[in-house]
């Protein structure tokens, strides 16, 4: 799956992006919640393998929701004296716990369904009830995932993006298992487990991807190419800046931290430099979503 950071624009300010992020999560709580009781009472109900494993698809929604809440309140903090940085990276911490969440979740859905698949005799025919709560399930979720990504892409936020297609991993299971109960209806009846089987593959698959990414980013992963590509323009376009060399970068949360060598004119006083290099600072500050900004002033060759 193609990552959806590259697409987002720059962030909002701090209060309207965590408000941002409150609603949009607290309105998955509310529907995670509605959808767990649902579909788990009408898997039991029903006999149906693939509608429990979505229901605990479900229940590892709030779980990630609740773990979303407490990372985008912490990570609004101000800079202290242990953290000088601030507190960005209890996003990626939090995008981190998600994938686990996902890949735990994913183990044990396809294990239970393999379990079923080995063993045919107990598999029954599920109820008709089955069917209407995954469709039910499908059309919430597909909703859902298309209002929590807006909001994502609103304030700019990677882990919010991973909660969204958290939602949309949760609409793609509840399409397979609505199949898999039809098939299930139909007299295919190793349909069921088998769509159970492929929502846990699915959402293992997710999490794996989640996961790494967030690791990425906690082990100092650079900016997109694009982005690095962007703040070597916005410094060049400084009046005084001849050249640049050095340039690095690093992912705190969904800001970045960049260090540059910027080229000047030798003969220039120590204040002229300055200055340009606080121009270079302003406006690479003013071109993406940059915490801080370093640079070291060298005469131009």
């Amino acid at each position: 799956m193609k990552s959806e950071s590259s697409q987002i624009q720059p962030p909002l300010t701090a209060p309207t992006r965590q408000q941002v992020a409150q609603r949009s999560t607290c309105v998955s709580v509310l529907v995670n919640l509605a959808l767990t009781v649902g579909q788990m009472l009408a898997g039991f109900l029903s006999g149906s393998q693939g509608l429990i494993a979505d229901g605990v698809h479900s229940l590892s929604d709030l779980f990630a929701d609740f773990v979303v809440l407490l990372a985008n309140r912490h990570s609004q903090k101000e800079a202290d004296h242990d953290h000088p940085y601030g507190h960005q990276r209890y996003e990626n911490a939090a995008s981190l716990a998600l994938g686990v969440l996902l890949l735990s979740v994913g183990s044990g859905m396809s294990w239970a369904a393999g379990h079923k698949l080995l063993t045919p005799a107990v598999i029954v025919q599920v109820k008709p009830l089955a069917l209407w709560v995954a469709l039910i399930a499908l059309l919430s979720k597909e909703l859902l995932f298309h209002y929590m990504l807006s909001a994502a892409r609103r304030v700019a936020s990677s882990m919010l993006i991973a909660n969204a297609w958290h939602a949309r991993s949760d609409a793609a299971s509840s399409l397979v298992v609505a199949l898999g109960i039809g098939g299930n209806l139909l007299g295919y009846h190793l349909l069921d487990p088998l769509a159970g089987l492929l929502v846990g593959l699915m959402v293992g698959k997710m999490g794996w991807g989640f996961a790494w990414d967030a690791m990425n980013d906690l082990m100092d992963h650079a900016a997109s190419e694009e982005q690095v590509a962007q703040l070597q323009q916005c410094l060049l376009d400084t009046p005084g800046v001849m050249g640049i060399h050095g340039l690095r970068t690093r992912k705190m949360g969904d800001l970045i931290i960049v260090d540059a060598h910027l080229e000047i004119d030798g003969e220039l006083t120590v204040r002229q430099g300055h200055d340009i290099a606080v121009e270079a600072r302003d406006r690479v500050m003013a071109c993406l979503p940059v915490m801080d900004v370093t640079t070291h002033v060298d005469p131009a060759q």
